[in-house]
């Protein structure tokens, strides 16, 4: 291994990664690049290219001698290899020779042996010929001991045989079909086979009939050793089916009726507890000789079989499917739910009957309880529970906001059907386990599904008013609103039949806000259910749920603005009034005001009435940032209207002066200042303070200070150098 020279410390990169098989130019950039510039490592390089072509001088240099001398020290080396030619020429003849004559050994030796291979299988072959002709004669031998009439024949009927000499027969008859089995293709053997045929089909017409005597007579030895024989001669299966016809078929078609069970309602369910009852009570000989039961003696017992999973379980069954077809039908879903949950049951209970965690995994395995759950439509039952649940909510909200029933958590229908909705996903009666994940995706729509509709109802922009707004402000007699039950209130409210009232916002934020409340209550729902299953991975679940709480929370602000503006809207058509004061108190002779106005009443009533609305549905917090923003909005307005007023008024006044002046000495413009009182101007000024002052005791009433409302500050100022001018020129 060539060595590189060593460079200077500072390099940012060892000298040994060129060394390495696997060097990768990208990637030796790629790492170069994390601790330098690609300027500094270029630098590097160069050095390091100066250092080694440094190295390669010094390396010629030193061994600069020897390569001079090389054409030296090769003179007269081609007549050295000419006299060499012709030894070398011998040798390789008498190679080729030894090697041929060697060869020629090695394929006798080869042929010898491939005869001494053929004759060693024809011996085996012979000898399993032998075998199998002594077995068939030491079969029929055997036979013809037990036979009363001496006779080399098999075809006339046998009695049948006693246990211990079935088992030495299956013992002998095992090994006859292994050496046959091996002889496969031999002309004697197809000679010997009407006789392997004529021993095979008295054996197990032999056994067929002891392990039903034994099964009848509850003779455990008996059975016993039919069935070792029956695992001797590796027929098991058949031993399995033999019950199933002989034992399990004939009870099956007793229980299983389709006349019983519609006769009765819980006819079903009689049904399969019927079926149960064949394990320990037909079953309990041949558990006990399999080690099925806890009795078993596990000396003596007869391993390989499973009578439950491969007798009992499938004549269960194909009668089932054969007599019960309408067991399936998903028609009606309450029915399908019933009969599913029952049937389930069964098989649950039935894997009970088990002998062994290995025997219910058999089962789980076995094509007919495969075929018994497929024939369960649970997907048409999803949808039929889903068009049942997910409609509802779509009625309810075609409906609108309307009221929820009376004694519902909720305050709005709409929010009432979509919990109920909720829970149905997961009742007792609606939910099944196999369909969990289709109901977890269904409650995640039901909550975006009314997301949506909340979004569409609070972002939809109703009709623009055909009544004009009042005038003249309403008299507090005609002002007063009476507390509304009904949530068809927006007409009355807005003008507007399509326009969102007072009390449903304030019942679309409560909704929500419960519906939030709940997302804990319907997180435990949901775990209960998935916990049975097995499911383990809860967070993706609080995560969704986390989801679909920020999609109610989605329309809050919407919700907040679509309040503010409504109520915005209401306040404002009476405080528009305060353009109107002037009106009352020009040439009129009205006294000096003492209180505000009527209209600011009217103004705040809707804020009074929504804190009536609110108490107890939402949280105080909600209903005081509605008023503060709503006041907010107002009181800009309000500034806006006040100051037109007060702006005409001393445009009115400065008018008067001046036509005074130009009278000199005419009469004064005003009843008032000819008396000597307050003038009509000072009259409105001071109506238009005591209004706003009005305003500010009323913001603190609802639980506000006055410095919380913008420009409320502002108006405060314009009110009271509008009283500081009354009062000088009272």
């Amino acid at each position: 291994k060539m060595n590189l020279p060593k460079g200077p410390d500072s390099l940012c990169f060892d000298k040994d990664v060129f060394m390495k098989d696997d060097f990768d130019v990208d990637q030796f950039v790629s790492e170069c690049r994390k601790q330098v510039q690609l300027e500094e490592m270029r630098e590097d390089l160069e050095l390091y290219y100066k250092l080694l072509k440094t190295a390669m001088v010094e390396l010629i240099n030193k061994d600069y001698a020897d390569f001079v001398n090389l054409s030296t020290n090769l003179v007269g080396m081609d007549k050295a290899l000419n006299q060499l030619s012709v030894p070398l020429g011998q040798l390789r003849e008498e190679v080729m020779s030894l090697r041929s004559c060697v060869s020629e050994v090695i394929q006798a030796i080869d042929n010898q042996l491939s005869k001494q291979d053929d004759l060693q299988k024809k011996k085996v072959c012979v000898l399993r010929l032998i075998q199998v002709v002594r077995s068939v004669e030491k079969i029929e031998k055997i036979l013809h001991s037990q036979n009363s009439k001496e006779s080399s024949s098999l075809e006339i009927s046998s009695p049948l045989l006693a246990g211990q000499i079935l088992e030495r027969i299956a013992t002998e008859f095992n090994q006859l079909q292994f050496h046959a089995v091996q002889s496969k293709g031999m002309p004697l053997l197809d000679k010997v086979r009407p006789r392997i045929a004529g021993i095979t089909s008295m054996l197990q017409q032999s056994l067929e009939g002891l392990l039903i005597e034994g099964l009848q007579t509850s003779n455990v030895d008996m059975v016993r050793h039919c069935l070792r024989t029956y695992a001797t001669i590796d027929k098991t299966r058949d031993a399995e089916a033999l019950v199933g016809q002989v034992l399990v078929k004939p009870y099956m078609d007793q229980v299983i009726v389709e006349e019983l069970v519609k006769s009765n309602p819980n006819g079903l369910q009689l049904m399969y507890s019927r079926l149960l009852e064949f394990v320990p009570h037909h079953c309990r000989l041949l558990r006990e000789v399999t080690g099925g039961a806890v009795s078993s003696d596990k000396a003596d017992i007869v391993p390989g079989y499973d009578f439950l999973v491969n007798s009992v379980w499938p004549e269960i069954i194909r009668g089932i499917e054969d007599r019960m077809a309408f067991l399936f039908n998903p028609g009606n879903p309450d029915i399908f739910y019933e009969r599913y949950s029952v049937s389930m049951d069964f098989v649950r209970r039935f894997e009970r009957q088990c002998s062994s965690q290995a025997s219910v995994k058999r089962l789980r395995v076995h094509p007919s309880y495969t075929s018994f759950h497929n024939k369960w439509n649970l997907p048409v039952y999803f949808q039929l529970r889903y068009k049942e649940i997910a409609g509802s909510l779509e009625n309810a909200i075609n409906d609108g906001l309307v009221a929820a029933p009376a004694g519902s958590a909720y305050h709005l229908q709409v929010s009432d059907v979509l919990w109920s909705c909720l829970v149905r996903c997961w009742s007792d009666k609606v939910y099944l386990s196999p369909l969990a994940h289709r109901f977890w995706k269904l409650t995640l729509q039901l909550y975006s599904r009314y997301a949506k509709f909340l979004n569409e109802v609070l972002t939809k922009i109703p009709p623009p008013e055909v009544t004009k707004e009042p005038t003249r402000p309403l008299p507090s007699s005609a002002s007063s609103t009476s507390s509304r039950t009904s949530l068809d209130e927006a007409g009355s409210e807005s003008g507007s039949p399509t326009s969102l009232s007072t009390k449903q916002l304030v019942y679309i934020a409560a909704d929500i806000q419960k519906l939030q409340e709940q997302i804990p209550e319907m997180s435990e729902m949901v775990r209960q259910r998935l916990e049975a299953i097995g499911f383990k991975n809860f967070a993706i679940v609080e995560d969704a749920l986390a989801d679909s709480k920020a999609c109610l929370s989605g329309s809050v602000p919407t919700l907040n603005t679509r309040m503010t503006q409504h109520l915005t809207e209401r306040c404002c058509r009476f405080l528009k009034s305060a353009s109107e004061v002037p009106r009352l108190y020009r040439r009129t002779n009205k006294d000096l005001p003492v209180r505000a106005s009527a209209y600011m009443d009217n103004a705040l009533r809707p804020l009074h009435q929504l804190l009536t609305d609110s108490t107890g549905l939402v949280t105080p917090s909600t209903a005081q940032e509605w008023l503060r923003v709503t006041l907010s909005d107002c009181t800009q307005r309000y500034y806006e209207t006040i100051s037109e007023v007060l702006s005409s008024v001393r445009k009115m006044e400065e008018s008067l002066k001046r036509l005074k002046q130009a009278r000199k000495g005419a009469a004064t413009t005003t009843t008032a200042a000819a008396n000597g009182g307050p003038t009509d101007d000072s009259k409105i000024r001071l109506q238009l303070a005591l209004d706003v002052e009005y305003l500010g005791e009323q913001i603190q009433k609802m639980g506000l200070q006055p410095g919380d409302i913008s420009m409320f500050s502002t108006l405060m100022d314009l009110v009271q150098e509008a009283r500081e001018l009354a009062e000088q020129n009272q």
